[in-house]
């Protein structure tokens, strides 16, 4: 059983994922990612969360799977284990509302598979960002190979990915892989509270069914479904009328 612990916490429109462990060391497991599973799969039903940040306590943000552990696997249990990873992170990514991962620290394999699923990243200058799973006969299983090509291109990426190298968080933010750095753990915090409220002005389904058309190239049935919507009608009538619109009926 992992050691490492996640909580989840509702602050009105905000929502707080906070991994920690006694060690100092978060680490995924099975029993770690069911947990995780569980509280996506909650949010999905908090309609009135805008913002969500995932966080952590501890030396590291979150340093990937226990590599112990991983040692005894054969085919079948790292199939499993994959297919857990994979989906959490996609139902993840998948979220309507916004989400930012809070990175207070080292990054790495799947801990950097994870922020990856977020829609933003924000690091403190001394964390390290890496996939050194070649460093272990292995590639990143959780989705990261595809999402970090993505985000950074396919050159960048494959140099990261097979290599096993890890980068400063000021380095990640020329590669685009971080959004924002900062100097220390306490300015973490105080820039994801103001990150968060940049998007408080938009309206909620614009901002799912944006996600949605980036993440299926799909953006004329997502521009279309906005006018199936609520928001859509108050958002115009509010520009029209110039009046603040009003996103909760």
């Amino acid at each position: 059983m992992s050691k490492t612990q996640v909580q989840l916490e509702l602050q009105g429109v905000h929502a707080a994922i906070t991994f920690s462990t006694e060690e100092g060391v978060n680490v995924l497991m099975p029993d770690l990612l069911h947990s995780f599973g569980a509280i996506v799969a909650r949010l999905r039903k908090e309609t009135l969360v805008r913002t969500t940040t995932i966080q952590a306590e501890g030396k590291v943000f979150l340093a990937g799977a226990d590599i112990k552990a991983m040692a005894e696997y054969g085919p079948a249990e790292a199939r499993e284990l994959a297919e857990l990873g994979q989906g959490i992170f996609h139902d993840l990514e998948s979220l309507p509302c916004i989400t930012v991962a809070a990175i207070n620290g080292a990054a790495l394999g799947g801990g950097l598979e994870l922020a990856l699923a977020c829609d933003f990243r924000v690091a403190v200058k001394h964390a390290k960002l890496g996939q050194p799973e070649v460093t272990l006969g292995l590639i990143p299983g959780w989705g990261g190979v595809s999402r970090l090509t993505k985000l950074i291109g396919p050159a960048r990426a494959k140099r990261l990915i097979l290599s096993g190298m890890q980068v400063s968080a000021e380095d990640a933010v020329q590669y685009g892989l971080v959004d924002e750095v900062v100097n220390s753990p306490e300015d973490l915090r105080h820039r994801i509270t103001a990150f968060c409220k940049m998007f408080r002005l938009a309206a909620p389904n614009a901002v799912a069914m944006a996600k949605r058309a980036a993440r299926d190239h799909d953006e004329l049935t997502a521009f279309v479904e906005c006018f199936d919507h609520r928001d859509s009608r108050e958002g115009m009538s509010a520009f029209i009328e110039k009046r603040p619109a009003s996103w909760v009926e």
